[in-house]
């Protein structure tokens, strides 16, 4: 059964879309199935995995408002090696229809019974803000995985992240947990990011990923051309950070398994 994580920061331009693409790559690479889940409207994410979001059919749209079963809206990019659930701008107006509709929190979860047992990892990319389509995706999910970058304004928005993630415990998933913070853009002849960094690890401990996602040309570049930086450029050091961290998170995967199995 897939390990699903909700990739997001309420915070924008921290490298979310950029962790989902990348990272669902790296993982496909290692030979596991994935599915990466675009639930921003903007559909960046679709488009970095090389599908064209104009194009599709039936989007994350047609799933929550269950018009379309999962099967029905997946779309395999060859390019990419992975599977996606596309977004594009009417995925806007499925949390507009939700608004009023019972059970609208469990949406996601209860469209993606149907395909668990398809998957080893489901990412799921969502928008910069805390709304209906976040909520769905943290419902949804085993676990939360946080890109941030190691500046001020980001501690602030980890505390709101933090403070919604506990309000999902509470009240409509009490299995959710923080899988894991990445530092991302990162740059360590600035004092401010590594002062930033030793404060998130003395906060977080274990939950920081050894991995650290650094600033690099080819990560930016990789989007226009609609594929992950693996495809790219393999060889440039943020296509080898991001294989780093898909084997760290393969590893804490089997060790968490372990620690649940009966003895």
């Amino acid at each position: 059964m897939a390990r699903t994580f909700a990739v997001t920061n309420q915070k924008g331009g921290v490298g979310k879309t950029t962790t989902c693409v990348n990272l669902a790559a790296s993982l496909a690479a290692t030979r596991r199935k994935v599915l990466l889940i675009d639930t921003d409207p903007q559909g960046n994410a679709t488009m970095g995995s090389g599908v064209d979001k104009n194009a599709c059919e039936k989007t994350v749209y047609d799933l929550l408002t269950k018009r379309a079963e999962a099967k029905e809206v997946i779309v395999t990019s060859e390019e990419a090696g992975y599977d996606v659930m596309p977004a594009n701008s009417d995925v806007t107006a499925a949390e507009v229809e939700l608004m009023n509709e019972i059970g609208r929190e469990y949406r996601m979860r209860n469209a993606l019974k149907s395909v668990l047992d398809d998957y080893d990892y489901i990412l799921i990319d969502c928008p910069p803000s805390l709304n209906m389509l976040t909520v769905n995706a943290l419902v949804a999910a085993d676990g939360v995985l946080i890109p941030m970058q190691c500046e001020y304004y980001a501690l602030e928005g980890l505390a709101a992240l933090m403070n919604t993630v506990e309000q999902i415990q509470e009240t409509v998933n009490p299995g959710l947990e923080i899988e894991g913070l990445l530092r991302t853009m990162f740059d360590p002849r600035n004092s401010l990011t590594t002062d930033v960094s030793r404060q998130i690890i003395d906060y977080f401990g274990d939950k920081v990923y050894r991995t650290i996602i650094p600033r690099n040309v080819r990560l930016a570049e990789a989007p226009s051309y609609g594929v992950p930086a693996l495809k790219y450029d393999k060889s440039s050091r943020g296509a080898i950070a991001y294989l780093a961290l898909a084997g760290e998170i393969i590893r804490k995967s089997k060790t968490t398994a372990k620690t649940t199995v009966p003895a």
